[in-house]
């Protein structure tokens, strides 16, 4: 009940208040209780062009695509994408396998680099448009080559080095059964190229790019060749299952990199150093 009611009561009774004066009174009472409310009810709403904001979870250790700095080619076209829809994208820096693990669990949005292959495609939901396509390769020692052909020619029992909770296409895990492989796993390319370096691993899979960049800054691109390619790879944003925005995301995700190419932004965010 209005507060003033009351009162005009009591107004009515000493005063003998017109019951037109009284239903006026009410009604500007109910009124200003409802335009009150409706005031409070909309400061719990965002403002239209307020921009959203996402987490997404970043490797450290694949440059020139990511790096430990939250700087590369992906971070570039990921943030221009959802620009277009004005989302804003907060990236955490991790390891790429706790980066999954954090998309996984819903502690973020999505992660950076994922190859679209069967076994992600059980974990996450992707768009239809992925943020590039990169090659990967075997490597070897310049010294101490592998004497094969390509990959289904590689001597078995040899021992490869790869990178924890990397994909490296479909087509792998039946390559390491077929020439029983003996798989090395670490954290980092430096520690792959160490260990070509010293002799503790026979190859190494990495993606060209990556391994251009730290096989250069590392001063050992004479020392550590290709020998023959293992797979290219659609690599993508992929987004959380327990988010359920998801499909909603990558949409957006989809539209921001169609925009990117049309306006020719897409290859100079690509290209650029």
């Amino acid at each position: 009940m209005c507060a003033y009611s009351g009162a005009i009561g009591k107004i009515q009774q000493q005063f003998n208040t017109p019951l037109a004066l009284l239903l006026s009174t009410s009604l500007f009472c109910l009124l200003s209780i409802s335009h009150s409310a409706i005031a409070n009810e909309s400061l719990n709403f965002p403002k239209p062009n307020q921009p959203k904001i996402i987490t997404l979870a970043a490797e450290d250790s694949w440059p020139p695509f990511a790096n430990q700095l939250g700087q590369g080619i992906s971070h570039r076209l990921i943030e221009a994408a959802f620009k277009q829809s004005q989302i804003e994208v907060n990236s955490l820096v991790v390891p790429y396998s706790r980066a999954l693990m954090m998309a996984e669990k819903g502690a973020v949005d999505g992660v950076f680099n994922v190859t679209r292959e069967a076994s992600t495609e059980q974990r996450f939901v992707f768009g239809e448009m992925p943020l590039f396509v990169a090659k990967a390769s075997f490597y070897q020692r310049k010294q101490r080559s592998l004497l094969a052909e390509n990959k289904w020619k590689i001597p078995k029992g040899s021992i490869v080095g790869v990178i924890k909770s990397y994909e490296y296409g479909d087509e792998f895990p039946e390559l390491v059964k077929q020439r029983q492989l003996n798989i090395v796993t670490v954290a980092t390319q430096q520690q792959l190229i160490n260990l070509l370096l010293i002799g503790r691993i026979d190859a190494a899979v990495m993606f060209d790019l990556v391994a251009q960049e730290n096989l250069q800054k590392m001063g050992v691109n004479d020392e550590v060749i290709p020998a023959f390619d293992n797979h290219t790879s659609n690599i993508y944003l992929a987004f959380s299952k327990e988010n359920p925005k998801a499909i909603l995301l990558a949409k957006a995700l989809d539209q921001g990199l169609s925009a990117l190419k049309a306006n020719g932004q897409y290859q100079l965010l690509l290209s650029a150093k």
